[in-house]
């Protein structure tokens, strides 16, 4: 017989009186074939995940997972269509995420997961939480997100943490699976709970070598860029401030961070120490091309964002923006209307522009 179940987050937030964002379904006692007949499309790599022809929402097929190699990917999957449902659910990595609902309304919490959120513990579902080194970074991630709500990671559970990574199995984590956390960590509530969760359990040096000697003055960047903007990209470049110029590129390219985040990071830390020894309209004007204002103004917005979250002096920030202003409607083609070419252009835009620095900042 056939059952569908709602599980994880969005049976927890329900229990939490929280949004629920996204809704995912178990189905038990079914196949492949028959949920392609059902017109379901498939969509998972590694085992049945398929999409409701009409919804868009996931439905599993109920599985279990057996541990045959080092890492977060060395599982295999069971999805027959014996397994039941408090079997994929003994799989989950905490007892708050492990809570199944029917299609009438029962709880299924075979693990004490509601009892969890009452006492509002994050703790494993089983030993076999170690078999798995993202779990680390889950954990932390959700102790960033329910850090209001006054929830704190179990001491056994911290103990399996510390436990994976004196056995070395954080260092089977790869970069990707390592940001997709990281950043959904920087949108949490209480961003600043993911490292120190990681601090605990002794994984920070070994996820984030980089972070880990300046991880206290990072912690303050991050704690007030948190007050200031829910944006991930503002609070990655933010708390990156504390960070030597080595140290932030070895992080971006060990992480393969993405090309935004990098850049608005990067130029904070370069420009920003600089911006009381602007006085010159050469300096404002150099600033503005090494920010890349005039082809890519999103880029300038967002740097100018963070001199606001970083509460810059009002009249740095509104002498820049002054410049930026100024110079923006310079355009070529009048110059090449009067007939100058090639590198002739580049350098009338440029002579113009210091002009218009000159009359709006220094009179």
């Amino acid at each position: 017989m056939v059952a569908v179940y709602l599980v994880g987050g969005a049976v927890r937030d329900q229990l939490l009186n929280l949004p629920t964002k996204d809704r995912d379904y178990v189905v038990v006692g079914s196949s492949k074939a028959e949920m392609l007949a059902q017109d379901y499309l498939c969509v998972g790599k590694d085992f049945p995940v398929f999409l409701h022809p009409k919804t868009k929402e996931e439905y599993a097929l109920a599985r279990t997972e057996r541990k045959v190699a080092p890492g977060y990917a060395g599982f295999e999957f069971c999805a027959d269509a014996s397994v039941t449902i408090e079997e994929d659910l003994s799989r989950r990595d905490l007892t708050i995420n492990a809570i199944a609902q029917s299609e009438t309304g029962e709880l299924i919490d075979p693990y004490h997961g509601v009892q969890d959120i009452e006492w509002r513990v994050l703790r494993h579902v089983s030993p076999a939480f170690v078999e798995d080194p993202v779990r680390i970074l889950r954990v932390a991630r959700f102790a960033a997100r329910f850090a209001p709500l006054g929830f704190k990671v179990a001491e056994a559970t911290l103990g399996l943490m510390q436990t994976m990574v004196q056995q070395g199995e954080v260092d089977a984590l790869v970069s990707e699976r390592v940001w997709q956390e990281f950043v959904k960590a920087l949108g949490e509530s209480v961003p600043t709970e993911f490292f120190q969760v990681l601090q605990a359990c002794g994984a920070l040096t070994k996820i984030f070598p980089e972070l880990e000697p300046n991880i206290e003055p990072v912690q303050a960047a991050l704690a007030d860029a948190a007050k200031q903007t829910s944006g991930a990209q503002f609070r990655f470049a933010l708390m990156c401030l504390p960070l030597s110029s080595e140290a932030l590129q070895t992080l971006c390219q060990r992480l393969n961070v993405p090309t935004e985040f990098k850049t608005l990071a990067k130029r904070l830390l370069t420009h920003y120490p600089t911006l009381t020894t602007l006085d010159s309209p050469h300096g404002y004007l150099n600033l503005l091309e090494k920010l890349d204002a005039y082809r890519r103004p999103a880029h300038w917005q967002n740097f100018v964002c963070c001199l606001e979250y970083l509460h810059t002096a009002a009249s740095i920030v509104a002498r820049l923006q002054q410049a930026y202003a100024a110079t923006v409607d310079v355009k070529a083609q009048p110059f090449i209307s009067q007939g100058y070419k090639g590198a002739a252009i580049g350098e009338k835009i440029r002579q113009q522009r210091l002009q218009q620095i000159q009359q709006a900042l220094f009179g």
